[in-house]
């Protein structure tokens, strides 16, 4: 069975249906159910003036900042951001898994003290635990909540049959394939019917064809008008699936924390054909936000005044590209006479757009490409590194990668001291005080490769190490 069942299995019911199960008001850990089923259009859960950091070597690391955001009954709200951006840390604050540093979080106009009781999430690892057969998975719900026996497995058994793994009710996770354990995410989270589900890109751990048939299915399911929830809001990192799935999509910005960099309304009607010019405009039109470049700041009390956000570590981060690749997609542009869609170029490598971001970023960063409407064009320097023999190339990324804040600081941290070391911790030290150890590691271990191709520096990993070669000459 497939979610194309819920039209037979739900046919004799209407608006008013029967829910999957009802939860005794008596249950100590139940929330209070509200009185009636949210209509369209009105605000089911809304943030204003959201910050959130996390604790630092010197202080906080912000991570989100000043966000506004309504989630309204009847839509799909899509977070799209590049690594980084915060999106998954707003869902978590929506769902009330983890407080705001600031701000607030409303569900149906009251302020979270806890866990949102409103709302139930889609991971994208499954999280199933493995000694439950897929109907215990999916009644923990329920039990949590203090439903009884009896109730609690007449209600999984109806949703694992909303979700088309009848059948497999008492099967481990083990015997499952990745779709089907996401499947029993899925009803695990639609049992409990929730006003709002999240979802934390919930199809990136599947397979390609596997995606896009659930994807399809919970379209389906959606616009059948029997969602047993009244709105979704989905963390994604891929433009395509958003401009898919969404009525709305809020597009989060990275530099140096997350902000909504601009909102984009979707009234394509569904099904959505990715092959229409309207859905290919959207696309382009979401990818030139998320390429963008961040705005100019004025300067204080001088209206007609603006200063250029001066690049520092903590302000410019280095995407996760490494030097073969950004170099391979300067190839590729310069084989296409120094411009080319980049939509157009994912369609033909069989990627999507936001597989190259990285690649994109880092060649902008690098000062060897920049954007211009839809396409990637390459400056006269981009020319210049993708047309050179190796040892030329070398020579025009060192003195790119010398104007990179990261790979300047190691640089000239050795400059003059050919022969001697610094330790990696010295800059792990730094970097701690803007980002979380798991992205000092991503940063050094960007700044390293690109230092160790452009010849700046070497890099012993033994003793984590860095050193300027004897002989070896800066660029200045």
């Amino acid at each position: 069975m497939s979610f194309k069942s819920l039209r037979d299995l739900l046919a004799p019911r209407t608006a008013t249906r029967a829910p999957l199960t009802t939860v005794p008001a008596a249950a100590p850990a139940a929330p209070s159910a509200p009185a009636a089923r949210p209509a369209d259009g009105e605000v089911l859960l809304e943030t204003a003036g959201l910050t959130k950091a996390y604790a630092g070597a010197d202080g906080e690391l912000p991570v989100l900042s000043g966000i506004d955001l309504k989630v309204r009954a009847g839509e799909i709200v899509a977070l799209l951001g590049k690594s980084g951006s915060g999106k998954s840390t707003l869902l978590r604050c929506l769902a009330g898994l983890i407080p705001p540093s600031s701000g607030t979080v409303r569900y149906r106009g009251t302020p979270l003290t806890g866990a949102n009781p409103g709302t139930a999430m889609v991971f994208q690892t499954f999280a199933l635990l493995p000694w439950l057969t897929v109907q215990q998975n999916v009644e923990l719900g329920l039990e949590a909540r203090g439903v009884a026996p009896k109730e609690r497995a007449g209600a999984a058994v109806r949703a694992i049959d909303l979700i088309g793994l009848d059948g497999f009710e008492s099967a481990y996770p083990k015997e499952l394939s990745g779709g089907m354990r996401q499947r029993v995410g899925f009803a695990r989270a639609l049992v409990v019917e929730p006003d709002v589900l999240m979802m934390d890109e919930p199809f990136s751990a599947l397979d390609v064809l596997t995606a896009e048939n659930l994807r399809g299915e919970l379209m389906e399911l959606w616009e059948s008008g029997q969602f047993p929830t009244r709105a979704v809001v989905l963390v994604t990192h891929n433009i395509e699936e958003a401009v898919l799935m969404a009525d709305r999509i809020v597009v989060l910005g990275a530099r140096p924390y997350g902000t909504i960099r601009e909102t984009v309304e979707i009234t394509l009607d569904r099904p959505r054909d990715r092959d229409s010019a309207a859905f290919d405009e959207l696309v382009d039109r979401v990818y030139r936000i998320m390429t963008g470049r961040p705005k100019e700041t004025r300067l204080p009390g001088r209206a007609d005044a603006v200063q250029p956000d001066r690049r520092t570590v903590a302000n410019t981060p280095l995407p996760g590209a490494t030097v073969d690749g950004l170099s391979g997609l300067a190839g590729m542009i310069a084989h296409r006479g120094g411009r080319c869609d980049l939509a157009g170029l994912a369609d033909e490598l069989a990627l999507d757009i936001d597989d190259m971001l990285p690649q994109v970023d880092a060649l902008d960063l690098l000062g060897f490409a920049e954007i211009s409407g839809n396409d990637l064009v390459l400056t006269d320097t981009g020319a210049a590194f993708a047309d050179a023999d190796v040892q030329e190339s070398k020579t025009v990324f060192a003195a790119a990668a010398l104007d990179v804040p990261l790979v300047k600081l190691i640089a000239n941290s050795l400059r003059g001291n050919p022969g001697t070391v610094v330790r990696a911790g010295f800059f792990r030290d730094l970097l701690a005080h803007h980002y979380t150890s798991e992205q000092v590691d991503r940063q050094l271990e960007t700044a390293t490769d690109w230092g160790r191709y452009a010849e700046l520096f070497g890099y012993d990993a033994a003793p984590q190490e860095y050193r300027l070669d004897e002989g070896a000459e800066l660029p200045r």
